[in-house]
């Protein structure tokens, strides 16, 4: 058997031992440093692809996020809006008077009931005694002023005092507060004409308050308390939860100021 012959029956063999032989050797000079780049390059556009994917869902993420953000800020404004239409719309009904819409910017929380801060004040045009309405009546009157701001003491405020009367019976009285979202209606008459779910207004008798501006409703009534016959009376503002109102000049503090002229 000449040697061309032995050569193409066992060289494919031979080559294939000697790789492995030379494999085996690299592996153990290199401690397999040679197959892990070469394992790193065959492998390298898989890795490139997860990573990628990795990088596009982290991305995802956070314009998800960004979207929620967005979502609420949008819906938080809507709700910002509707109140604000509330009160200009409360204010287009009443054409002569000239009220300020005021953001309420601050309030205790040792005195949530009694007072709150708004974010207008003498530079606005807004006085002590100016009346503040909100979504639906009542809300108290300015007590002081600063140039930016003002305070505000709510009906709710237990040294509150306001004449009030049953829009229905035109029965009369006046509305402490309760230091919380009701007042309390002591009547002049001993046997006052009143029932559930009357409305109660500001009565001629309020010194401070013109007559007929929406207070609440009566909710319960007790003609046997002493030294008067009670009515418990649910505000219609949101006393508690108050974001905007309107401040009114107050037509009794022009007309003494009228009269002292």
């Amino acid at each position: 058997m000449n040697t061309r012959s032995w050569w193409n029956r066992h060289g494919s063999q031979l080559t294939l031992l000697g790789l492995a032989v030379l494999t085996a050797w690299l592996v153990r000079q290199t401690q397999g440093a040679a197959l892990f780049e070469i394992y790193y390059w065959v492998s390298r556009p898989f890795h490139q692809s997860e990573e990628q994917a990795m990088i596009v869902q982290q991305q995802g993420t956070v314009l998800n996020a960004r979207i929620d953000q967005l979502e609420a800020e949008i819906e938080e404004l809507k709700s910002q809006n509707q109140k604000l239409q509330k009160l200009l719309g409360y204010i287009s009904s009443k054409p002569n008077d000239k009220g300020v819409v005021a953001p309420v910017i601050g309030r205790s929380a040792e005195h949530w009931w009694q007072q709150v801060t708004l974010g207008r004040g003498s530079q606005s045009g807004i006085k002590v005694d100016n009346l503040v309405m909100g979504p639906g009546g009542v809300v108290g009157r300015v007590v002081s002023v600063t140039q930016n701001t003002s305070q505000v003491l709510l009906l709710s405020d237990p040294t509150s005092r306001v004449g009030v009367a049953v829009s229905r019976t035109r029965q009369m009285g006046y509305l402490k507060g309760q230091g919380n979202n009701q007042g309390v209606m002591e009547f002049f008459d001993n046997v006052p004409k009143v029932k559930a779910d009357d409305v109660v207004v500001t009565s001629a008798f309020s010194q401070i308050f013109p007559a007929g501006w929406p207070v609440g409703k009566v909710v319960s009534v007790d003609l046997n308390k002493a030294p008067a016959p009670e009515a418990v009376i649910e505000f219609f503002v949101p006393l508690g939860s108050l974001e905007w109102v309107v401040v009114y000049p107050n037509p009794k503090s022009i007309e003494k100021v009228e009269i002292k002229n």
